[in-house]
């Protein structure tokens, strides 16, 4: 079949896709995306959209960056591929790397390299194993995530994920992977229970869990400062500073997955900023190439590699790394985004109309179908209920937040819902005033639709 024409290109797609259900768009077809400018995207018929995902979560530059583009060519031009194993190195990877570690928290010194989130939390796996066997700690292997957590579909970092679509039938999670509690104040928290006390409690079942596993076979503790795809959750008051004691009591290795967080995301540089996090690893992408090519990254602390650099002298090499680590190409992209994003002070940005995103996600929280509505910077979500006051919520099946996001679309609007019909908005960090109310329009209209639908239906 032809796919010269857009009703072609709707009728059948060879892509496998990801996070679908295959059947829905094997019978109603993809939305098919052409070009993109500015916070814009449009499809093969022509109609723009308001990108309020920036693609996943990536996008912070928007669609139509040309200094991004150019950055590519001339490295292409340049030097179109090199690696950094034996010794070797493109000198645009090591200007990336330095800049990665002047920006970073204090204590990060070394940067390794990868492709994606996924490929990032992976390594961040191995080099705790790495390092407590180096450290003659054969046992210390056990690593706790979270509930409702993501930090990709590795089948490791699938097992570190703590959401039920990225285990089921698919043999997950593996041996050493554990999940404590989820701070999730909105459906966590005790009647009456202040989010001071609920963090205390949730660092007291992460201490019994480690005591309970036994603090000589637990390694390390995986966290996103906000967690994404989980629901947007962002973490109670004082969470972080209760936990990360815990952590440090125990001598577990501290992950921050800063793949969503970083880069602007929150109101500061990283996640880590934000809730003055300590971490000894922090794995990042998305956001570091705005999302114009794969890349991803984990700083690692001094301390930490001190330890990888005795097993080396040991081993006699350090036996991890990927074809494309350092890749020249997608180095010079992130190199030429994390100069933008100096140049234009994107946290002050963010610092400017993150308050008008979530005054306006906020300004939904009275509406029959949100339970509630929360975020931080430029990244947020509404929560969709049956019954407001109990908080009990839709059946599944009866897909009301994917309703609601398709709506949302018609009216003009990409945004995404995820499990436990939560909707979330992460649009680009470059999005105006005026972008956002669009956007907040978009969906009001979209919910409104959506209330005369569940009504219609009897749903509530």
């Amino acid at each position: 079949m032809s796919l010269t024409t857009p009703a072609a290109r709707r009728d059948l797609s060879y892509h496998l896709h990801p996070a679908t259900n295959l059947r829905s768009v094997q019978t109603e077809g993809p939305l098919v995306i052409t070009r993109g400018e500015g916070v814009y995207v449009y499809d093969d018929e022509g109609r723009r959209y308001l990108e309020g995902m920036a693609g996943l979560w990536c996008a912070s530059l928007g669609f139509s960056e040309r200094r991004l583009a150019d950055a590519a060519y001339r490295q292409m031009c340049e030097l179109p591929f090199y690696h950094s194993f034996g010794g070797k190195v493109p000198a645009i990877s090591t200007e990336l790397a330095e800049r990665l570690v002047r920006m970073a928290p204090a204590g990060m010194k070394k940067v390794l390299f990868a492709n994606s989130g996924s490929e990032a939390n992976d390594t961040a796996i191995k080099l705790v194993w790495y390092v407590n066997n180096a450290l003659g700690r054969p046992k210390k292997k056990k690593i706790i995530s979270r509930q409702r957590a993501y930090h990709g579909v590795t089948i490791a970092t699938a097992s570190l994920t703590g959401l039920a679509f990225a285990h089921t039938d698919f043999d997950l999670p593996i041996d050493r992977i554990l999940h404590t509690d989820c701070p999730y104040y909105y459906r966590g928290a005790a009647a009456g229970e202040s989010e001071e006390a609920y963090a205390e409690r949730l660092a007291a079942s992460l201490e019994q869990m480690i005591l309970r596993e036994g603090p000589d076979t637990v390694a390390a503790f995986f966290a996103e400062p906000v967690m994404g795809a989980g629901g947007v959750i962002v973490p109670p008051a004082t969470y972080f500073d209760r936990v990360q004691p815990v952590l440090k009591k125990y001598d577990l290795i501290f992950v921050a997955d800063e793949v969503i967080c970083g880069f602007g995301r929150t109101g500061n540089m990283f996640g880590a900023q934000t809730f003055d996090l300590r971490p000894d690893i922090m794995t990042l992408a998305k956001a570091l190439s705005a999302g114009y090519l794969p890349v991803s990254a984990n700083l690692v602390s001094g301390e930490l590699y001190e330890i990888l650099l005795a097993q080396s002298d040991k081993l006699g090499i350090f036996g991890h790394g990927y074809t494309y680590s350092s890749h020249p190409v997608p180095a010079a992209v992130a190199l030429e985004t994390l100069k933008i994003y100096e140049e234009r002070d994107i946290v002050a940005q963010v610092r400017r109309v993150g308050p008008r995103m979530q005054a306006g996600i906020r300004s939904f929280a009275d509406h029959p179908l949100i339970g509630d509505a929360r975020g931080i910077g430029l990244i947020g979500a509404v929560e969709v209920v049956r019954d407001k006051a109990t908080k009990e919520s839709f059946d599944a099946k009866a897909g009301v937040a994917a309703y609601l996001v398709r709506r949302t679309q018609h009216h003009g609007a990409i945004l995404r819902n995820m499990p436990g019909d939560i909707v979330a908005f992460s649009p680009p960090l470059i999005i105006t005033d005026a972008e956002i109310d669009e956007m907040m329009a978009c969906f009001g209209k979209a919910l409104d639709d959506t209330w005369a639908m569940v009504k219609e239906k009897g749903l509530v």
